[in-house]
């Protein structure tokens, strides 16, 4: 497949004409044309507050310049309020319940309103909690940022917690556990509540090219996402078991050393680019769910999920790469109890390309013992000699167009040599690994083993032949008509997603039937993706790309264009359950 064709900047075409500011001088003199005498730049994780401290002092000169920062507790409070769902767990923690008043010392935020209020001249409050301060300001600016670009600034020591100074914390992860289980719960919530409130959105993904838009746009933008296919905006990142597949397919920079994960459709960690005139606004796609959850999601789901969105499309390349860690995944009993995830990640592999010898391992060996099994594990993680996989862990060979089922409890592995797409539950924090291979991260770190957890969930009723007639290509031939046959590959009974494949050399029909689909393109080049009401404009889905259709769509169509070469293509569609 061509590199040229995988898009790897998808964005939502605003239909009605808005300005963009770009650069702190150009969005400061919008700013100041709305005379505004109190500004509120609310702010997500992740945003620098030094270059926007430095930016605001420099361009606006406010009279009166308040960090949100200076009316919250003490660190020694805030760290004492957080720790029971922080946890001394380098990985784990427990997702918050916290809102952000819950930050905000009474006292000093009431004199702080106090000064706002005598003081003579421009205000401005900045910072994570501004709007607790200055509930009803003249000019609300929200300053979003997106969860990958949080990620790689807490890698840089860039980010401190909300309300911590700690952005030096020797282990980044412990930055990122905190952000995942408390700070983005909590700012979240507070999002919610700003959404028509907000005056203008700040883009600062790019720290060097700031950008400022008015918020309608953006809200036009998500009303117009649900009502056509769209696609999020894919991130890669580099792994200690990385492949090199998605170089070339992907089009990405062949210096990198590998590429060990693409993020195509998790709505949680990537984002959605917003397209006005030329230039392109990034803001986080979960953004989408939150303000359109049942036209998004359809309604059962969302009765069932909330303003979450339940299934994940992602990329594991281990072409020329090695295994990832063999692992398993919490039971939903397991996830509440210990982490307040209401659901746990089931998931599969779906082989997307692989070499001749290419396996997945997939369960236990029957008669497999558990003591010595975990005997075995324990010994390799106290004296680094090498874990005999062989011994204990059940191996499959696999093919491309595969279908390997992984209901949490299996113990699991994907092989070297192999290209997979994983579909999956979202919860994709939460994997034990058992055994890593004798690796470090990319970091220089050894990746973190979790035997205790993992021998609480492992199933050790799955054995060779049960999962070879449970887990292995269970495919059925669900229909068949001119130029097409729907098969269905999973999940497994015990996972809540249903995944079906179409091969097709004609126009197929699909209907969402009030739940969201996701589909990717798995073989051939090019599929377009049309309403048979003329709806939305076609939308063209190249190789290995995924697409998020709305439950609101309804009914849709998918057939090949002429890259496909009058070829047979061929798709993977997931959707949850609505049915028995």
């Amino acid at each position: 497949m061509s590199s040229q064709q995988f898009n790897l900047q998808p964005a939502i075409k605003l239909k009605n004409p808005y300005d963009v500011a770009i650069g702190w001088t150009a969005i400061f003199e919008q700013l100041k044309a709305a005379n505004a005498k109190t500004v509120v730049i609310e702010c997500y994780n992740g945003v620098s507050m030094d270059s926007l401290k430095s930016a605001i002092t420099e361009h606006l000169q406010p009279a009166l310049l308040i960090d949100a920062k200076s009316g919250m507790k003490s660190e020694e409070d805030i760290k004492a309020m957080v720790q029971p769902d922080v946890t001394d767990d380098r990985i784990f923690g427990y997702l918050s319940r916290l809102k952000i008043d819950a930050y905000f010392d009474g006292e000093k935020v009431e004199a702080l309103q106090q000064k706002i209020e005598a003081a003579e001249g421009l205000v401005v409050v900045y910072g994570s909690g501004a709007s607790v301060i200055c509930e009803s300001p003249a000019l609300l600016v929200y300053a979003d940022m997106a969860r990958w670009e949080i990620q790689q600034r807490m890698r840089r020591n860039e980010v401190d917690s909300l309300g911590l100074s700690n952005r030096n914390t020797p282990d980044w992860m412990l930055l990122y556990k905190q952000g995942f289980f408390v700070d983005w719960r909590v700012l979240d919530r507070l999002k919610k509540t700003l959404f028509d409130k907000i005056d203008f959105l700040l883009d600062t993904n790019k720290e060097d090219q700031p950008k400022l838009i008015a918020h309608q746009a953006i809200l036009e933008a998500y009303d117009q996402s649900v009502k056509q296919p769209f696609s999020v905006v894919p991130f890669f990142d580099p792994g200690p078991w990385g492949g090199q597949w998605m170089k070339e397919v992907c089009g990405l920079d062949p210096a990198q050393k590998n590429y060990a994960w693409c993020f195509n459709g998790v709505p949680e960690e990537n984002s959605l680019l917003v397209q006005a005139g030329e230039e392109l606004i990034e803001v986080p796609s979960i953004n989408v769910v939150f303000r359109h959850p049942e036209a998004l999601l359809g309604l059962p789901v969302y009765g069932r999920f909330g303003d979450e969105f339940p299934i994940r499309f992602d990329f594991l390349d281990t072409m020329g790469g090695g295994n990832l860690s063999l692992q398993v995944h919490p039971l939903t009993q397991y996830i509440q109890q210990e982490f307040g995830m209401h659901y746990t990640q089931d998931e599969s592999y779906y082989i997307m390309d692989a070499k001749p010898d290419a396996e997945v391992y997939l369960g236990l060996k029957e008669g497999v013992d558990p003591e010595e099994f975990l005997g075995d594990l324990n010994h390799a993680q106290a004296t680094g000699e090498a874990f005999d996989d062989t011994k204990h862990v059940q191996r499959f060979p696999a093919n491309k167009h595969d279908h390997f089922l992984i209901p949490a409890g299996t113990v699991h592995c994907q092989g070297a040599d192999s290209m997979v797409l994983e579909i999956s539950a979202t919860p994709y924090i939460f994997t034990f690994k058992l055994y890593d291979w004798g690796r470090v991260g990319m970091d220089g770190r050894p990746r973190p083993i979790n035997i205790e957890h993992g021998k609480q969930v492992i199933q050790w009723n799955r054995t060779t032949e049960w999962t070879k007639n449970n887990l292995v290509n269970q495919v059925t031939v669900v229909g068949e008509g001119d130029g097409w046959v729907e098969e269905r590959t999973g999940l497994h009974e015990a996972e809540f997603i249903e995944t079906r494949r179409h091969w097709f050399t004609k126009t197929t029909t699909h209907d969402t039937q009030n739940s969201v689909n996701v589909i990717s393109l798995v073989e051939g080049a090019q599929v377009v993706i049309e309403s048979p009401t003329n709806a939305f404009e076609p939308f063209l889905l190249n190789f290995a790309e995924v697409v998020i259709l709305p439950a609101a769509l309804g009914q849709y169509t998918v057939r090949p264009t002429e890259k496909s070469q009058g070829k047979t293509c061929g798709t993977m569609k997931a959707f949850v359950r609505t049915q028995p």
